[in-house]
């Protein structure tokens, strides 16, 4: 029980990585906070902690909005009496908002809409944690990045920016949380068999070719990723079995950064 007594935050977490990760951290004894903008979704990943016999509330909260982050923030304190794990989970792809998804096309509200959820409120997330956390005696802050936190991707500028500033993001909570005993580390999968990445191909003018060539950078397995893989990274992340992790940039990729090339 990795996670035995921690309360942890986990937000987006209403469908993919986000709830795998919760329904994890739960198996591993954490007290979780299930927060999403899709209310539906979001209590739904909460009730089936509950059913497994785990500890869940769910709170909605827009990334976008400080007051949504704070909120959240003080509901977990509220609801289980400290804070100890902030997974910031949430994101979204310029796929979901427009089909124009390069440098020169991409709509300036686009650019904006995913900066404010994928970049900034990754920081006022964790702004609004450290308090808690603080208090709490310390913890982990675990951020998803991306393998376009360190490559380019096409149909994905605003993202990529967005993941690759994640990296140092999560450097500078290492440094500017060290005295709180607070560790922060980011993840950084390939694809991942998640709606976003459906979405992502399937607005392609060739979507089985699009799927393909993502899997064909795949070394092994030769496949996409399951969420509950990248949940199990996360929930080891944010464990003591980690303590020594601090400020890194961890790759999940099946290899697929490890070369340069697809099969």
């Amino acid at each position: 029980m990795k996670l035995d007594g921690r309360v942890c935050v986990v937000t987006g977490s209403g469908s993919g990585i986000g709830r795998a990760t919760a329904l994890e951290m739960a198996r591993e004894g954490g007290k979780v906070v299930v927060s999403d903008v899709n209310d539906a979704n979001g209590e739904a990943t909460a009730a089936a902690i509950r059913d497994e016999g785990g500890e869940a509330t769910y709170v909605h909260a827009d990334m976008s909005s400080n007051d949504d982050i704070l909120a959240l923030m003080q509901a977990a304190v509220d609801t289980y009496g400290g804070l100890h794990v902030l997974h910031n989970n949430a994101g979204i792809h310029e796929s979901d908002l427009t089909t124009d998804m390069t440098v020169q096309s991409l709509p300036i509200e686009v650019w904006d809409r995913l900066m404010d959820i994928n970049l900034k409120g990754v920081w006022l997330a964790a702004r609004a944690a450290y308090p808690h956390m603080r208090d709490s005696g310390g913890g982990a802050i675990v951020n998803a990045g991306s393998t376009a936190s360190l490559a380019g991707y096409p149909n994905c500028p605003a993202y990529a920016t967005a993941k690759h500033a994640i990296v140092g993001l999560t450097k500078g909570m290492a440094l500017d949380f060290r005295d709180a005993k607070i560790r922060a580390n980011c993840y950084c999968p390939a694809s991942v068999d998640t709606a976003m990445v459906s979405k992502f191909w399937e607005a392609a003018e060739d979507p089985d070719l699009v799927k393909s060539f993502m899997v064909s950078t795949h070394l092994h397995p030769k496949r996409l990723g399951y969420p509950e893989e990248i949940a199990k990274l996360v929930c080891f992340l944010a464990s003591d079995d980690a303590l020594f992790i601090n400020g890194a940039a961890i790759l999940i990729d099946a290899g697929s950064l490890a070369w340069r090339g697809a099969d």
